[in-house]
């Protein structure tokens, strides 16, 4: 904990009503410049202490989340402006088995609380009401009699049966099956194909007129009660529809209620922060790295020509995009990548100093492991001491760095928590754990160094995290800070890895697709035409500005494969891995040759190896350069100056070409056809 010695934090520790061990001596000793206030009872019988401290102002950390509202009141009542920070230390460190020896953990928990974070910008988005209601039978209607007061409803009924028709309509019932639909809260857009209106004169059953495809509707909400597929994928993210069984009373009751909550202004964070000209998608109309829009579960993220656009009120904040991208172009925000390494650190240095060992970092979610970590703590033996839960928004936000940086300071194992169901695939965090265990491994962390743990179970979740055993390899933990944007937090990472590893080797082989690796360049075929240079979207290939070279620097590499694809010659691969010599580094020089000079003002230009080429290529072998016409390969050999110059001044005619035969008629054809007989005649 990174603190002012002139104003020290003051830290509340209590013992819960003396249900867990007091860990104020723990807390003192592991986080520095502190005052530790230790209690029984904070929030009732010692509420004074509280608010005589927060009536001072500064920085305040309060280990206990359960009376965070209390608290945060007591505060406002008083205007207090200072720093407010809550850890929870009872659920994950007190109410244990092991509370008697996680007196390090609850220091490094309250150090990590106190870490400050930038808040997300924020995006809004507007609801009027205005609701479409898709179903097949009289439960739309009925929802729509139900948000009729409330809501602008409309009702679609896709292929419906006999519907018994109102004496009064009080909002329309029109006939349709949706093709496609796009948006999002406040502004979803939609292909109706069946569309018909009913007839006025229906009697004992709604009848339609004459339907028509390609009608377009627009609504703020949509209410989808067809019982069929969903309208977009990963529905359950899509702010703003809401999907029910028709069958499910109790599950369309639920919808219809939340349908009526969404009218107003509501705000989101943007949890993804885009930077274009840092994105690999293509280039020259050629496509390179596609991995965040494999990823995407709602489909935010579109391309738009030379890189992809991401739709910030669609996007769900699943943070599997950032975790993917190799230059940081898509950078999570919430938190931002060196935010979280940062708290990672304080936790494990922390941890550490307060006299723990063997630390295993759990990753978890708030919506699913917070409750099932209560539910353990409550119910069972509770977390191990040595396990240090940290929550994150999303785990599928977690690049190879979020793997790694723990690593190398020290953790001995690193675990996500996610749901058996997770509400979206889970491939790119798959792939990073399976790049992060492989590093691992090579450099002597052990072979179990990285995982995810998927369960619903809290007893599930104890057997798992039980069977994490540590390296016996002997290391020396990092201690590094993490800064700069994310590659450059990647690459500090993966060298801090390097160093502190107890068997460290040069270079690690990687699966295909990985972010990062080298190239191969047949230097022979290589003509030094650097058009791999113009490709590559991070400055991995570059050039000189004194002579026709080619260098390339891999720790910049994201093996978008645009160099392979662009090169002319064919004679670039890609080699995933990390090359960790490389990565140390400076550019390495892949070909350079001598430049050559025109041979009239010496101005040089191109390659010797590719004039002399031409030269080889065209003399005495094309008719503008075979024989009286020899003297002409001096052309090739000037610059381009001085090649227009002598064009002009000695009269040559690049249109000299020799003679072409006369074109042929029909009657030409037909004349060599004809065949004389013995007699003399021609015949035919």
């Amino acid at each position: 904990m990174s603190l002012d010695n002139q104003n020290p934090r003051t830290v509340f520790v209590c013992s819960c009503e003396r249900s867990m061990p007091g860990f104020g001596d723990s807390v003192a000793r592991g986080c520095k410049n502190v005052v530790v206030q230790s209690g029984d009872q904070f929030c009732v019988a010692e509420l004074d202490r509280v608010r005589s401290v927060l009536s001072t102002g500064g920085a305040i950390t309060i280990a206990c989340t359960q009376q965070a509202p209390l608290f945060r009141e007591v505060a406002e009542d008083i205007g207090f402006a200072g720093d407010l920070a809550f850890a929870n230390i009872r659920e994950t460190a007190g109410w244990t088995e092991q509370a008697a020896s996680a007196g390090p953990k609850a220091a490094a928990l309250v150090a990590m609380a106190a870490e400050p974070v930038a808040p997300p910008e924020l995006v809004t988005l507007s609801s009027g009401g205005v609701v479409l209601i898709y179903g097949r039978d009289e439960t739309a209607i009925e929802a729509g009699r139900q948000l009729a007061d409330d809501l602008d409803v409309t009702v679609l009924l896709t292929r419906p049966g006999d519907v018994v028709p109102d004496r009064v309509w009080d909002f329309p019932v029109v006939r349709g099956t949706v093709r496609n639909a796009r948006g999002h809260l406040g502004a979803f857009d939609l292909t109706i194909d069946d569309f018909a209106m009913p007839a006025p004169s229906s009697r004992d059953s709604l009848r339609f007129g004459v339907p028509r495809d390609g009608a377009n509707s627009n609504a703020d909400i949509i209410l989808d009660l067809s019982g069929g597929i969903p309208l977009f994928p990963a529905h359950e993210l899509r702010e703003g529809y809401l999907k029910a069984d028709p069958a499910d009373r109790a599950g369309v009751a639920a919808a219809v209620a939340r349908a009526a909550r969404l009218v107003g202004e509501f705000d989101k964070p943007r949890y993804v922060n885009f930077s274009a000209d840092l994105c690999a998608h293509s280039r020259s109309r050629i496509t390179g790295c596609t991995r965040c829009l494999d990823l995407c579960p709602t489909g935010a993220i579109t391309p738009a020509g030379d890189h992809v656009v991401i739709d910030a009120e669609v996007c769900a904040g699943c943070g599997s995009c950032a975790a993917a991208c190799p230059t940081g172009a898509a950078a999570y925000a919430v938190p931002g990548a060196e935010a979280l390494l940062r708290r990672l650190r304080t936790l494990l240095v922390t941890y550490r100093e307060a006299g723990g060992s063997d630390p295993i970092v759990l990753f978890h979610g708030s919506d699913h492991g917070e409750p099932l970590i209560d539910a353990l703590a409550r119910f069972g033996g509770g977390l191990p001491a040595n396990v240090l839960p940290v929550a994150v928004n999303e785990i599928t936000q977690l690049g190879v760095e979020a793997w790694t940086a723990p690593v190398a300071w020290g953790a001995v194992g690193v675990r996500a928590l996610s749901s058996a169901k997770p509400k979206h695939e889970l491939d790119g965090l798959r792939r990073n754990v399976t790049l992060a265990s492989l590093l691992g491994q090579a450099l002597g962390y052990g072979s179990d160094i990285c995982g995810l743990i998927e369960t619903d179970d809290p007893d599930m979740l104890a057997s798992a995290l039980d069977r994490i055993v540590p390296a016996a390899n002997a290391r020396k933990p990092a201690t590094f800070l993490p800064l700069g944007d994310k590659r450059s937090l990647l690459k500090t990472t993966m060298l801090e890895l390097h160093r502190a590893a107890p068997t460290p080797v040069d270079r690690v082989a990687l699966p295909t697709a990985a972010p990062f690796g080298g190239l191969e360049v047949d230097v022979e075929g290589c003509t030094l035409c650097l058009s791999c240079v113009s490709a590559c979207p991070t400055g991995a290939l570059s050039d000189s500005e004194d002579r026709p070279a080619l260098f390339f620097s891999e720790s910049a590499c994201v093996q978008c494969g645009l160099c392979a694809a662009t090169c002319p010659e064919k004679v670039i691969s890609l080699t995933p891995r990390v090359d960790f010599a490389a990565w140390s580094a400076p550019r390495l020089a892949v070909k350079q040759e001598e430049p050559y000079n025109c041979i009239r003002c010496g101005t040089p230009f191109g390659t010797r190896s590719t004039v002399e080429r031409i030269v080889a290529k065209l003399e005495g072998k094309h008719w503008m350069f075979a024989g009286e016409n020899t003297q002409r390969l001096e052309l090739v050999r000037m610059c381009d100056n001085c090649r227009v110059e002598a064009v002009m001044n000695e009269g040559f005619d690049p249109y000299s070409t020799p003679r072409r035969p006369p074109p042929r008629t029909t009657e030409d054809y037909l004349r060599a056809r004809e065949v004389p007989d013995k007699s003399g005649n021609e015949t035919m």
